[in-house]
């Protein structure tokens, strides 16, 4: 079953980077092979969500529960699709830059040994493509300048 685990220090708040990263509903805008997300319910602090990921002749739809602890961690309980398991967390750890550390780490495994052994070849790279483009989406949000070492923000802030 392919895990992956990463760690990036990037020059945004962990508010900011928390805020882009709870905000499901927009994944289709920028995530590679997302088709579609709908929150199904929210109650405090969680909310249930289904995502549709595709690529050419391949669709398929994954429900998850998604917890959020702002500013610090996300976690992800996969609910319903074509998986056996699913694990994903992302930490957001405040840096004395004012930049954050992420902290993150996605674990799962296909009930369809085919998917998974297709996934298992091309997953690492997948997995940092997505990581990279919320990497992207929070310079194209945050449009954060670095400047001798500290993250500040744009007078745009967040666009919604």
């Amino acid at each position: 079953m392919p895990t992956h685990a990463e760690k990036r220090h990037l020059p945004y708040t962990s508010e900011q980077l928390f805020d882009l990263v709870a905000d499901v509903e927009r994944y289709p805008e920028f995530l590679p092979w997302c088709i579609s997300c709908n929150v199904i319910a929210r109650e405090g602090n969680v909310l249930q969500a289904d995502l549709v990921i595709g690529y050419k002749f391949f669709q398929e739809k994954f429900g998850s529960r998604v917890l959020l602890d702002r500013p610090h961690h996300i976690h992800v309980e996969y609910l319903s699709g074509p998986m056996k398991h699913l694990s994903n967390h992302w930490r957001f750890i405040p840096m004395p830059d004012g930049g954050c550390m992420i902290d993150f780490y996605v674990d799962f495994e296909f009930r369809n040994p085919m998917f998974q052994r297709l996934m298992g070849v091309f997953f690492n790279e997948i997995v940092r493509r997505m990581v990279g483009a919320f990497e992207q989406r929070a310079a194209q949000l945050y449009a954060a300048k670095v400047s001798g070492g500290r993250a500040e923000r744009s007078q745009r802030g967040r666009q919604s």
